[in-house]
């Protein structure tokens, strides 16, 4: 589309989350009118860390946030499976690092959200407002908001998330599915992880069905520490058990055992883990989905954040490229869907330590170093 054309565009996303943020970056970067409509009264993102690979911050170099984005991250290098007891069954480069010519960083979910809202423009960002009826209509769109407030526009960018109501609404309702795990998130200081990951380094512990990740936040002198087990209770946010945390952790190193014996858990995030079955249909003429209102995935491949964030690129990229809107939104899924549906199934996978061996089978098995 012409400069004149996009800059005669009026934009409205719903959500500011990961994808709706980065979205509404690079859509007004198009010079395009651009406004962001959040339910939520204030934006408080709660849980801990997740890394932000290679082609995402490649991303974030083209939108010239490259910088803003390493300033609250740790660069790491390299990532280590290993067994319940401490055993190396496979340590590897990120992918994609020479590729794209950057590290994967690790960032607290808040710090990064906070960054990315506060690239935006005063007052594009418009909270309170929930939406509860949408329409596509041909070359436009109408969201009608709870609170009274009518939004026309060119373009509806759907971001709201894996209970989408843009993705109800227009698209079928592809409830959330229960992935049959809970996961325990906390953020906790680095001096009470025994030097586990003093190199910078994530490193996951498989065994007895469950996960253990840990991923050092350097910069800010702490490590997410999550444990991702089986379960049986789909309640979104059970209720949080000392007593149950050891139970699923007993079969671990004790250095792993101590570190979940420590935690005050009154600042323990338990969730319940979700994703949804691959979606069809991601646009209309005037209306997409992106984000975790198109894929949502379960987190044991971390490409959750990293695939809103490419999204978000591509959408504006396929915006500058194609004559039209709907050409636009056409090829937006034609490029992105084949490789979040890939991801969707491997995310299914999980891990376990026989899941492991196969994909790396030439890793020598070696006991790693005591550290302290």
């Amino acid at each position: 589309m012409t400069s004149s054309t996009l800059k005669d565009l009026n934009i409205a996303v719903i959500g500011a989350g990961y994808a709706g943020a980065t979205a509404a970056l690079a859509l007004s970067q198009l010079g395009a009118t651009v406004t962001v409509y959040e339910q939520a009264q204030e934006i408080k993102e709660v849980g801990a860390g997740i890394g932000l690979r290679p082609s995402t911050m490649d991303q974030f170099r083209k939108l010239g946030i490259f910088d803003r984005i390493a300033a609250v991250t740790s660069p790491s290098d390299c990532f280590e499976i290993l067994s319940a007891h401490g055993q190396r069954i496979a340590m590897e480069e990120w992918p994609e690092k020479q590729a794209f010519g950057a590290s994967t960083h690790f960032v607290h979910r808040g710090d990064f959200i906070e960054t990315l809202l506060g690239t935006l423009p005063a007052g594009m960002v418009k909270l309170d407002h929930r939406l509860s009826r949408i329409t596509s209509n041909g070359d436009g769109a109408t969201a009608i908001f709870e609170n009274g407030v009518t939004v026309n526009a060119d373009l509806i960018v759907g971001a709201d998330g894996i209970r989408s109501q843009v993705r109800k609404h227009l698209f079928g309702d592809h409830p959330p599915v229960f992935a049959g795990e809970h996961a325990y998130r906390a953020v906790i200081p680095a001096a009470d992880t025994f030097g586990l990951v003093a190199d910078g380094n994530l490193r996951m512990y498989v065994g007895h069905g469950t996960k253990i990740y840990l991923l050092p936040l350097h910069h800010r002198n702490e490590v997410s520490f999550d444990v991702t087990c089986l379960a049986t209770d789909s309640t979104p946010a059970p209720a949080v058990s000392k007593t149950e945390l050891m139970n699923v952790v007993a079969g671990f190193d004790a250095q792993l055992k101590a570190i979940a014996e420590g935690l005050d858990m009154s600042k323990v995030n338990l969730r319940a883990v979700y994703d949804i079955d691959p979606v069809p249909l991601w646009h209309s003429r005037s209306v997409v989905l992106i984000g975790d209102a198109a894929h949502a995935m379960l987190h044991h491949q971390g490409q959750g954040a990293n695939s809103a964030v490419l999204d978000a690129g591509a959408l504006a990229e396929k915006l500058r490229e194609a004559d039209s809107i709907a050409e636009a939104l056409a090829q937006f899924q034609a490029s992105r869907k084949p490789v979040t549906d890939e991801l969707q199934r491997l995310s299914r996978q999980g891990w376990s330590e026989d899941e492991v061996q196969s994909v790396f089978p030439n890793q020598h098995q070696g006991e790693i170093a005591a550290r302290s």
